[in-house]
């Protein structure tokens, strides 16, 4: 093998996780130079309104099937809620627009919230709206250890990655290492 087409290898790691490392200088430049409109909203008018909204939705929606009693309503509203916001809070990296340079290509949208601060009132709020459906969840199913099991799991699965030690910090198997994206189009 010449030098000029040697690839070069990276190194991998057996860990299952994966701390994203801080930005570049340019990176924050370019977050800095910009309004990120992409996790802004979330501190805008009603946008907290929309997740009572939606939850109630979504229980009227999983209600008027015929043959779903009120346990499995409610356990399917909180299911559903939980798995819609870590998707979209937690799982989905970077932003839709092409105005910043890739300034937020690595972060979710939980990361990006707030400028990275932890315990503003939004990730209060944001924090509180699972936990409050869990516990009417949970009480609605008359506290039946299956509906239970199931409630936790999501809760758990949405609250895990919105506290303070999981910032930036990604399991392997579940979303990959950030470089793993680019290695085939090189």
């Amino acid at each position: 093998m010449n030098g000029g087409s040697k690839k070069s290898r990276r190194r991998r790691s057996s860990s299952l996780l994966y701390q994203e490392p801080l930005e570049s200088m340019e990176h924050l430049s370019d977050q800095s130079a910009i309004p990120n409109l992409n996790a802004n909203w979330v501190n805008a008018k009603g946008a907290w309104v929309i997740h009572i909204v939606l939850i109630v939705t979504l229980k009227i929606f999983y209600s008027i099937i015929p043959g779903i009693q009120r346990d499995t309503s409610w356990t399917l509203t909180n299911i559903t809620y939980m798995f819609g916001s870590y998707l979209m809070f937690h799982w989905v990296r970077g932003i839709p627009f092409e105005f910043n340079a890739g300034a937020y290509d690595n972060l979710n949208m939980w990361e990006q919230m707030d400028n990275g601060e932890q315990f503003t009132p939004t990730k209060k709020f944001l924090l509180s709206v699972p936990i409050c459906l869990f516990l009417v969840s949970t009480h609605y199913t008359h506290y039946d250890l299956t509906y239970f099991t199931l409630n936790v799991m999501a809760l758990f699965g949405v609250i895990i990655p919105k506290l303070p030690w999981s910032h930036r910090l990604r399991v392997r198997f579940l979303s990959g290492h950030p470089d793993d994206r680019y290695l085939d189009e090189r």
